[in-house]
């Protein structure tokens, strides 16, 4: 009897310790945190967006630099401005800048190959964030996919090996790292290693939107079923609370019979446009985005973009795969009304 009361004891207590309890309905969700591009075209009305809502914002991550070579990082305009970077400080949002590159295809992943130029390359990275009062970087590369298929795993471990070793020297200043990547799907995003990312980066941004970009046809810019199949794959792989889900505050204005880029717009040059022309606003059942038609000269156009509405019925799929950080592209961009949408828990 004494023995069964033991083991029956041990087993209750091993599986205690195995099994954390449940949370019951009365917990609080973790607070969702925001994080926003601020695009160097629109700096003072980005900045000033930011301060509005300075209470909701994690982070900003002014859109400055551009790499140009292993050994040459290029500010854009306004690059670095202090009274942006300890305004933003004063109100308690952290400045990680964005790093993003333009280099002719092959070069960049002939870079990252080379572990010379590879340590070249993050040293000149490391000058960027020592210059000014930063709290990390932003590495948003987006032309390292090789031409041919047979180079894709040399690729995805150069890159994977170049976060590591980056995050590892900025983690040694006590600076953060934010990997920002294409979304993972049975057809895109096969270049990133998203496992190794998770493990290096302290963010993970995931570029939710251009599920139909400029340069193909209309169409929604993200959607509630595109977004299973991202978080799906992505929460799999990369543990959620290191997940940023980036959301598109901005749209794409197509000619409606193809053959022609789209023009960006933001939400809010879509909306005057909407109005201007008299057009209804239509919410599409399935992606639950916006769009609406009008008529330009003898063009038909179509235009998609997204809104608080948009956003409101996306954010249920990242609370079911336990996904609580998001990011804008971009701030002074958005719909005003999406900030109470997203202060909801």
């Amino acid at each position: 009897m004494i023995i069964r009361a033991c083991a029956a004891l041990l087993a209750a207590l091993l599986a205690v310790l195995a099994v954390p309890p449940p949370l019951s309905a009365a917990d609080p969700a973790p607070p969702r945190t925001v994080s926003g591009w601020l695009p160097y075209w629109d700096q003072e009305g980005a900045y000033q967006d930011a301060l509005r809502h300075a209470a909701q914002l994690h982070t900003v991550s002014p859109f400055w630099y551009q790499a140009i070579s292993a050994e040459r990082i290029d500010g854009h305009p306004g690059a670095g401005a202090q009274r942006v970077v300890d305004g933003l400080h004063a109100a308690g949002i952290a400045v990680v800048p964005t790093v993003m590159e333009t280099m002719k295809p092959g070069v960049l992943a002939a870079i990252l190959a080379d572990p010379a130029r590879r340590a070249t390359h993050i040293t000149a990275l490391l000058t960027v964030v020592g210059s000014r009062s930063y709290d990390g970087l932003d590495i948003d590369y987006e032309s390292i996919a090789p031409t041919g298929d047979a180079a894709y795993p040399a690729v995805r471990a150069n890159y994977a090996t170049f976060i590591a070793e980056l995050c590892a020297r900025l983690h040694a200043l006590a600076k953060k790292c934010v990997s920002t990547v294409s979304p993972q799907t049975a057809t895109t995003g096969r270049v990133w290693d998203y496992a190794a990312l998770g493990r290096a980066a302290d963010r993970v941004r995931i570029m939710a939107y251009d599920r139909h970009w400029s340069g193909g046809a209309p169409g929604p810019l993200a959607g509630v079923d595109w977004y299973e199949e991202i978080l799906r794959r992505a929460t799999a792989l990369i543990p959620p609370d290191r997940i940023e889900m980036a959301l598109p505050a901005y749209g794409w204005d197509w000619p409606a019979a193809g053959g022609g880029r789209a023009r960006h717009v933001t939400w809010r040059e879509a909306e005057a446009l909407r109005v201007a022309e008299g057009a209804p606003y239509r919410l599409d059942p399935v992606s639950q985005t916006p769009h609406f038609s009008y008529q330009d000269g003898d063009t038909a156009r179509e235009v998609w973009y997204q809104d608080a509405r948009g956003v409101e019925a996306d954010l249920p799929v990242l609370a079911r795969y336990g996904v609580r950080n998001t990011s804008l592209w971009a701030l002074n961009f958005e719909d005003p009304a999406v900030w109470p949408v997203l202060a909801r828990t």
